[in-house]
């Protein structure tokens, strides 16, 4: 808990340096994003208005960005559909990141994770297996492709 919080508190800083970065503000709802899931429903009511706000703020300073878009799939993704949630969103998200960076094996496997929720196995696969071309040594893809 402690590393995550002293992330947080590194993201913050670098937005004090630099407010303009649509990267820092979609890195640090990532990380508001990571915190939910090590605190729970009460992490959830504090922090998720904080991923949406910096979700929001990277979009209004770079829509194109694919860190942007893919964190905001993310956002989609993961949130309760009662706060937001919306699994088709997410993968329009996660499809346009991974357009524009068509290397980003992490995105791909998000939106393997998207694609399987949806009930698109197919899709799925694909996105996963593309995610292991590009990075064969990753563990994240490699856990995603073993969850099938």
């Amino acid at each position: 808990m402690a590393a995550m919080e002293s992330a947080i508190a590194e993201a913050l800083q670098a937005i004090r340096l630099n407010e303009a970065s649509a990267d820092e503000h979609s890195l640090l709802a990532d990380l508001y994003g990571r915190r939910i899931g090590l605190g729970g429903f009460m992490a959830g009511a504090r922090f998720g208005p904080k991923v949406s706000a910096e979700n929001k703020r990277a979009m209004e300073l770079d829509a194109n960005d694919p860190r942007v878009l893919a964190s905001l799939g993310r956002q989609y993704l993961m949130a309760p559909k009662m706060f937001g949630g919306d699994l088709d969103k997410a993968i329009v998200n996660l499809q346009k990141s991974t357009e524009r960076d068509p290397q980003a094996d992490e995105t791909f496997v998000w939106l393997a994770i998207a694609e399987r929720k949806k009930g698109d196995t197919d899709a799925a696969n694909k996105a996963v297996d593309q995610a292991l071309r590009l990075n064969p040594r990753s563990v994240f893809a490699q856990n995603t492709k073993a969850e099938r």
